[in-house]
């Protein structure tokens, strides 16, 4: 097992554990099984299932079913209404998480223990190893910008909160920041406040007053980071006038913030000064961090899948500090750690640990017989973390010490390698997210890919797309796509025309060209929201309990969506009708 928490931190001795246990990975990968199926064998869910106290990964795979989070839902239920039978696990579960519900539109309860907690340190410390090794710190702070939601009980009892909640409140994350020499800037009451613009607000006053010990700029995703220094923008003169008066903005008036505030802020006219001159000298903000915090060493979240799109107003802001993508995992657990660093976010992969787990992959290559009109994709049987293939595509499938067996996350993900015995996976999108009209089966990369392709038009207006989603409208025959782009000024008629018609091109999906050309999908609309729009749907996710650093836009909005649906809807002001295939 990786470093224990109690001991002194050696990021070498983790490496050199790291190296041992993804060696053997085959190996680690039965036994961890085996301490999983032991450890929950009277669970009224493995008794279902017949194991009779086999734990061999050939017993488990033909005893237990692949599940969805929709088979496991009732039980959860029962478990957060407080069942005193032990159903999923042997030992109680104590807390739920609590997913963001951004990609499917309902948040999901998932069962959260102690061994979780554990795993996620282990992660943390494994990629802060490695990025050590490479981007070498010494002892100060980090600009986090995290933020903690409300926890609360429910039906049965149990304290339920969001996955970063739950981490973010436990001793060990504190004491794994200190140990990693990069404890949070702001105070627990900034990380905890009840109103997350006010928390915002703070973090980057503290970020400024603590400026030269400043060494990570970090959130859990790119987006928060991005969110976070375009609120700068707007601000930068009042936090300039709290740090030259040490006196704190009106605007914050939670009193627990102002008070632990009032213990770090205090009369700095030199510093004040310093910024202000700073920022008027910046050209569109360009380098803002670089310039702001000296001794940074590097931008720290995740920034593949969804966050890619960020990555270019992230490198804006950064100027020539070091991106770096943080660890691979979701609001069920933690699968992989970036052991290298030094790659772009766009070719980050993760190293999956053999021993936080037990995974398997469902192979995703089409067999049987395919043509333009349809293929035939018969699943195939998952295989072993180690029976991988590089450069094939899977769905991961999760056993975890949580209560969840065979679970499908519904991520898919490409092996680009192997680190020792443990295979490196690149994230490529969730499985199934972009809905489909006819037989096109674009992907939320492939949006992606189509929207910065199209984005590029703007640039001779030097604007750009602040953000985006997409929506399936089947409400008139045929189907067709609807993109909603929120952009950062005003563009010109002739220019979002050829936006259009670049986003329903760029779509190089085969089943996607095929139908347009025979009008079974129609043509592709492209609606320009008004400025704020997608900040609307941010407050919304948060108003329902979600986090700041937990949101990610919904790229596709489904129907079950009510709410978003609305907010776009009510927030365009022009639309444009592709004429790309006429």
């Amino acid at each position: 097992m990786l470093e224990k928490l109690d001991k002194v931190f050696d990021p070498e001795k983790v490496i050199e554990e790291f190296e041992y246990l993804t060696k053997d990975a085959k190996r680690i990968q039965t036994e961890t099984l085996r301490r999983i199926l032991k450890e929950n064998g009277e669970a009224e869910y493995l008794k279902k299932w017949g194991l009779n106290g086999k734990t061999d990964p050939e017993s488990y795979s033909c005893c237990v079913p692949l599940v969805t989070h929709k088979d496991l839902e009732p039980l959860i239920q029962q478990i957060a209404d407080g069942a005193p039978n032990p159903i999923l696990t042997s030992k109680p579960i104590t807390t739920i998480t609590l997913s963001s519900g951004t990609t499917q539109g309902k948040r999901k309860f998932v069962p959260f223990n102690d061994e979780l907690t554990e795993t996620t340190m282990q992660i943390y410390r494994t990629s802060f190893a490695f990025r050590n090794r490479e981007y070498p710190i010494g002892n100060g702070k980090a600009l986090s910008f995290i933020y903690g939601s409300k926890q609360f009980k429910t039906k049965g009892g149990l304290l339920a909160g969001t996955a970063t909640t739950n981490v973010y409140r436990s001793e060990q994350f504190k004491k794994t920041m200190k140990d990693m020499q990069t404890p949070c800037c702001s105070p627990d009451e900034v990380i905890f406040g009840p109103d997350f613009q006010q928390s915002l607000y703070c973090h980057l006053l503290s970020g400024l007053i603590f400026h030269n010990e400043i060494q990570v700029i970090s959130s859990t995703f790119a987006h928060s980071i991005v969110h976070s220094f375009r609120t700068f923008e707007l601000v930068w003169e009042e936090l300039c006038s709290d740090i030259k008066t040490g006196s704190l903005s009106t605007r914050i008036t939670v009193p627990t913030i102002r008070t632990a505030m009032a213990k770090i802020l205090k009369p700095n006219p030199e510093l004040a000064d310093k910024i202000h001159e700073k920022c008027l000298r910046l050209s569109n903000w360009y380098g803002l961090i670089e310039e702001l915090f000296p001794n940074v060493k590097y931008i720290y979240g995740i920034m593949t899948g969804s966050m890619e799109p960020y990555l270019k107003k992230l490198r804006h802001y950064a100027g020539g500090i070091p991106l770096l993508s943080a660890d691979y995992g979701s609001s069920e657990g933690w699968i992989g750690a970036n052991v290298n660093p030094t790659r772009p976010p766009e070719m980050a992969t993760f190293a999956v640990l053999p021993h936080i787990g037990y995974f398997e992959f469902i192979p995703l290559r089409e067999i049987g017989v395919a043509s333009q009109e349809h293929s035939v994709c018969n699943e195939r049987r998952p295989v072993g973390l180690t029976d991988v293939e590089v450069g094939e595509e899977y769905e991961v499938v999760v056993t975890n010490f949580a209560g969840l067996y065979r679970y499908r996350l519904g991520d898919v993900v490409k092996v680009a390698g192997f680190h020792n015995a443990t295979p490196e996976l690149q994230f490529v999108c969730r499985r199934n997210l972009m809905p489909t009209i006819n037989i096109d089966k674009n992907t939320e990369k492939d949006l992606q890919l189509s929207v910065e392709a199209a984005a590029k038009l703007l640039a001779d207006e030097k604007l750009e797309v602040v953000d985006f989603t997409s929506q399936v409208d089947l409400s008139s025959e045929p189907g067709h796509y609807m993109i909603y782009w929120e952009v950062s000024g005003e563009a010109s008629e002739e220019t979002l025309k050829k936006c259009c018609n670049c986003l329903d091109s760029a779509f190089v999906d085969a089943g996607y060209v095929s139908s347009r050309k025979i009008h079974a999908i129609g043509p592709l609309e492209l609606r320009v929201l008004k400025r704020g729009t997608f900040q609307k749907i941010l407050d919304h996710y948060v108003g329902l309990g979600s986090t700041l650093n937990q949101f990610k836009t919904p790229r596709c909005v489904g129907p079950v969506n009510h709410t978003v649906l609305q907010i776009l809807c009510n927030n365009v002001v022009k639309s444009y009708i592709s004429t790309a295939f006429d």
